[in-house]
């Protein structure tokens, strides 16, 4: 439950001492040289100094903990950022940033620009993580689709052929790939098609071929299962949906509360947002209560995974607000 007395998210200075024993539990580190000498390191103070400062005697450069991560820059008070985290680390369907301009007391514009910045944080470093699945593990499979297509980019088998129902159906809309393991992790992508090579240079690159596959009767699955460790799948035009351990009711779970966010809670995301909406509830999905994760901890987790990932304005404002 969240404590608003608690001193980090009322008081500015609280806050850095807060992200700063997240992100130097062992002490200050400089982010331009990479020294951690506490003797090469002091820190700044005097009337003309901002809080917080220190100064590297290797490269002689100052820094902040903010520096290299999404809150570098930003004018908006740290202790608002640290709630910020919280709020939508917490929020399981997300938090809009109407909300979030006014329970945090700024700008519409500013709580648009700071919940992708938290959303850049939220997203997974996947070459790091390795892939999902493995030997004795069960991956689900399956495509969605979401949202009016901006961009609509003909797939190569309609070989030039015009669209005749202005824009219904799943021709219409965009694509959403996702997988995941199950009593794991998730991870899920937005394709400008789901064809079979799209959707298999994405299984491919994110699991592991010693796993077991389970998909629905799609006709994207057939050859693309044969590469791993066993394949099933369930019919569901027959009405099938379970046969014994046999199912996708995992991954249709995911895209439920995926929707149910982007339609009660967001109502409208520019699909060059798309991704970034997608790494924010893979990220709630895979620290979720269900594997003993507290709030708390995910919105620590979130604070930790804000390094190496600035986010500028003219980046995000590639569409309209979402």
């Amino acid at each position: 439950m969240l404590d608003i007395t608690n001193e980090i998210y009322t008081n500015a200075d609280k806050a850095r001492d807060h992200l700063e024993s997240i992100h130097w539990p062992d002490g200050p580190e400089c982010p331009h040289c990479g020294n951690s000498d506490s003797d090469r390191i002091t820190k700044l103070k005097g009337k003309s100094t901002r809080p917080g400062v220190y100064k590297c005697k290797e490269c002689r450069k100052p820094f902040s903990v903010t520096v290299g991560t999404i809150f570098e820059r930003s004018k908006i008070p740290l202790n608002k950022w640290v709630l910020a985290t919280h709020l939508m680390a917490a929020s399981k369907k997300g938090i809009s940033a109407h909300q979030l301009h006014r329970m945090l007391g700024i700008t519409y514009k500013s709580a648009w620009f700071m919940a992708h910045r938290i959303r850049e944080a939220m997203k997974e470093d996947v070459s790091s993580s390795g892939p999902l699945g493995g030997e004795g593990k069960t991956i689900e499979v399956d495509e969605t689709y979401f949202g009016k297509r901006e961009t609509r980019t003909p797939s190569p088998q309609r070989r030039g052929r015009p669209y005749l129902k202005g824009g219904r159906g799943p021709a219409g809309k965009r694509a959403i790939v996702s997988l995941v393991e199950r009593g794991g992790k998730t991870r899920t992508f937005h394709v400008q098609n789901a064809t079979k090579a799209n959707v298999r240079d994405v299984l491919v690159r994110n699991a592991s071929r010693k796993s077991t596959l389970y998909t629905d009767e799609s006709r994207l699955y057939p050859e693309l299962g044969k590469e791993f460790a066993k394949h099933e799948t369930v019919k569901h035009s027959a009405h099938e949906y379970v046969r014994g351990i046999v199912h996708t009711n995992t991954i249709e779970n995911v895209f439920s509360v995926f929707k149910r966010g982007m339609r009660g809670i967001y109502q409208h995301c520019g699909e060059a947002h798309m991704h970034r909406y997608l790494a924010e509830f893979d990220f709630r999905y895979n620290r979720r209560t269900a594997l003993k994760v507290s709030d708390k901890e995910r919105a620590e987790d979130l604070l930790r995974g804000a390094r190496g990932k600035r986010l500028t304005y003219r980046r995000t404002n590639e569409a309209n607000y979402a």
